[in-house]
């Protein structure tokens, strides 16, 4: 709007401020002494000049806004309500054509503008509570703090000092039930359950516990795992009797059976809080009871003596955990804490079980720092016997004199972030030259039928590198491992060697939807002279890797019988990676004179549903060094190619939980050149086969 408009208004504007009685000012003749109209760029352009013996006038007008009599902005914004009816111009009359401001129209004149002075401080606001409600970010004030005149009892706090949002729950446990939402059963595994340390211990159901408060549970569990298993292996004919006459070769008929149920129960009681915190006080007992059936076609495979059937049933009753578990402090209000258990225990010495996973009698210190950031275990653990056939812990036997000592310490985003590094230090020591074992079924397992058949003493030290976490969207899980120490009598030479051995494992993963590649990749030295005084062969102490296929692979689930080499000597072991050449990871000793092992696998999960996973793997696998294989069959040349591992499995859980998971596997070796020039058989088609079916039921 130009200005000759927007002065007029002002003025008008400023009319009550002359007073009642006066006279009304025509803006247009004498507020202006010239209006002076161009006409440009298809624009009006106006310049006004405003007399100076007007003044007065503008003083006056502009009273309300001060007592300044300068025009600002907001006074012609004030005074363009100011125009007179007969000094409004028509939207679509022009000055320039229509002649002079005479000829506008006068249209009806509007009410003169009311102002309100703006207060010189807002109102005070009202914080008090209105029907229940509060102002946001405003809290009253809290009672006076309540002193305590009676040790070991509080007075009741009053309503107010509670936020009406929060309402305390002295027994939480209890609510849902109360609400009727939900209504306990004993048999139920999937809601509230007091079996399953849902809810706390009821004292008066139980009076004949020796728990003195509130803040006790009891948790049980029952798994039964059934395994049913076909499969295909070199097995070695007897040597004073075959199950058929025609059978003269070294080995005989491949094809084999297992069956085993194992019941596991466990019982544990805890006290405290463990939403948040560890428990203050564990009491864990938990036994395992396996039935194994196994047939095979050949006799002396079985037992030792050969008049025994090619079949055999057999039980055992294993205790796996007995320990109490205590916390010792919380070192932040992170719950960070030190605790130490002592007892039979779980304990896995890295993130996929390379060097030690088992449950072993112990003592144990373990905790955090960092707000879990970081972790530590300090362990000492004295190995157990274990029984021959189901390979649970036999506690009545004398234990072995074979101990374990490791530290390991684990740090969150160390190195690069999403990355948890751990380092591992462990030192085995041996002392079984004078011991000898004899299994369940009549074979020697210490010392191993092996070389020079002399017992042997040894003192190995681990150092270890691990790693789990992701680089970008890449996940990886990695060990790096080496062995040193000295073994007091070499089973080639009868004289004391140095342990100089190494392991390095690696496998990544790419997920992308609902699938997940994966590559793996695992390094074992093997022993280049069984005859010098250095043994670089590794071997761990209790392996049970989650690796490469992991049981579904036919090399890590089958055992390998070492026919011709040795007697009850495997080249690998069940459940295991390593070509240690041990009677058996369960009962024998570490070998460090083996041939070591090189892997190259690839594979893929694809979760189908929720419910249902395909996972599919192929590994090819050699021999590291074949010296040793070659002084024990003494042969000049041994290929080191094992050949080809391929394995599927597919997994379906019905309720997407972990009670109920059905697996079927099925696995196939496709040998290569070193291990048909180890196995070969007349008539062998160079493949042997493995199937697993699995059903795993958990309350």
């Amino acid at each position: 709007m130009s200005v000759a408009f927007v002065l007029p208004l002002i003025l008008q504007t400023a009319q009550p401020a002359l007073g009642t009685d006066a006279e009304p000012v025509n803006v247009f003749d004498n507020a202006f002494e010239d209006v002076l109209i161009k006409s440009g760029s298809g624009r009006n352009q106006h310049s006004v000049n405003i007399a100076p013996q007007r003044s007065s006038l503008f003083s006056t007008a502009f009273a309300p806004w001060g007592s300044r009599g300068d025009v600002s902005a907001q006074s012609y914004l004030g005074l363009q309500s100011a125009e007179t009816a007969g000094q409004r111009q028509r939207p679509d009359k022009n000055p320039s054509s229509e002649g002079s401001v005479d000829e506008l129209e006068p249209v009806e004149e509007k009410a003169a503008a009311e102002f309100e002075v703006e207060p010189s401080a807002p109102p005070e606001i009202d914080n008090e509570s209105i029907d229940g409600r509060r102002r946001p970010g405003v809290t009253g004030d809290l009672p006076d703090q309540i002193d305590q005149t009676n040790e070991g009892a509080f007075r009741a706090p009053p309503p107010e000092a509670f936020p009406t949002d929060q309402i305390p729950i002295p027994d939480r446990w209890r609510l849902i039930q109360s609400l009727g939402l939900v209504t306990e059963k004993w048999s139920d595994p999937y809601n509230q359950n007091t079996l399953k340390g849902d809810r706390p211990i009821n004292r008066e159901k139980v009076p004949w516990l020796p728990i003195k408060s509130d803040d006790w549970f009891f948790v049980a569990n029952v798994i039964s795992d059934t395994v049913i298993e076909p499969r295909t292996f070199p097995i070695p004919v007897g040597v004073q009797t075959t199950q058929d006459p025609d059978r003269l070769d070294v080995f005989g008929d491949e094809a084999s059976l297992v069956l085993s149920q194992t019941f596991i129960t466990g019982f544990a009681l805890l006290k405290g809080n463990t939403v948040f915190k560890p428990p203050d006080v564990e009491y864990r007992a938990t036994v395992a009871l396996n039935v194994n059936y196994v047939d095979v076609p050949e006799r002396r495979v079985l037992n030792v003596e050969p008049t025994k059937p090619t079949h055999r049933l057999d039980h055992f009753l294993g205790v796996q955990e007995l320990f109490f578990d205590y916390h010792i402090r919380n070192t932040s209000d992170r719950y960070d804490f030190d605790s130490f258990r002592i007892g039979i225990q779980p304990f896995q010495a890295d993130f996929r079980g390379f060097l030690f996973q088992d449950q072993q009698l112990g003592l144990r210190f373990f905790g955090t720092r960092d707000n879990n950031r970081f972790q530590y275990n300090v362990a000492a653990f004295w190995r157990l016997e274990k029984d021959t056939n189901s390979g649970l812990n036999a506690v009545l036997q004398t234990p072995r004199d074979d101990f374990l000592f490791i530290a390991n310490a684990y740090r969150q985003d160390f190195l690069i972030p999403a990355l948890t590094s751990q380092v591992t230090f462990a030192y085995n020591r041996n002392r079984e030259a004078d011991d000898i074992q004899i299994d369940d079924n009549g074979f020697p397992v210490r010392p191993a039928l092996l070389g020079t058949l002399r017992g042997r003493d040894y003192d190995v030290f681990y150092v270890g590198y691990n790693a789990d976490g992701r680089v970008g969207r890449v996940n990886i899980t990695a060990s790096a491992y080496g062995a040193f120490g000295e073994d007091r009598n070499s089973i080639f030479t009868d004289r004391p060697a140095d342990i100089r051995a190494f392991f390095a494992a690696a496998e990544l993963s790419y997920d992308r939807d609902w699938m997940r590649f994966r590559l793996s990749g695992a390094y074992a030295s093997g022993d280049g002279d069984p005859y010098d005084d250095t043994e670089t062969g590794y071997d761990a102490v209790f392996e049970n890797p989650i690796f490469a296929g992991a049981d579904t692979s036919y090399w890590i689930r089958q055992t390998i019988p070492f026919a011709g080499g040795g007697r009850n000597v495997s080249v690998n072991n069940r459940n295991g990676i390593l070509n240690s050449l041990r009677p058996s990871k369960e009962q024998g000793q570490s070998n460090f004179n083996n041939p070591g092992l090189m892997l190259l696998g690839a594979g893929a999960d694809f979760d189908l549903t929720p419910e249902f996973r395909l996972s599919t793997n192929a590994n090819h696998l050699w021999f590291e060094n074949t010296s040793t294989l070659e002084a024990l069959r003494n042969e000049g040349t041994i290929p080191k190619e094992i050949g080809w591992d391929v394995s599927a499995a597919a997994i379906w859980r019905p309720k997407a939980t972990q009670n109920i998971v059905f697996r079927l596997s099925g696995a196939a070796l496709i040998s290569g050149r070193g291990f048909d020039d180890l196995f070969d058989n007349l008539g062998n088609t160079g493949t042997y086969y493995s199937v697993l079916a699995n059903v795993i039921l958990t309350y």
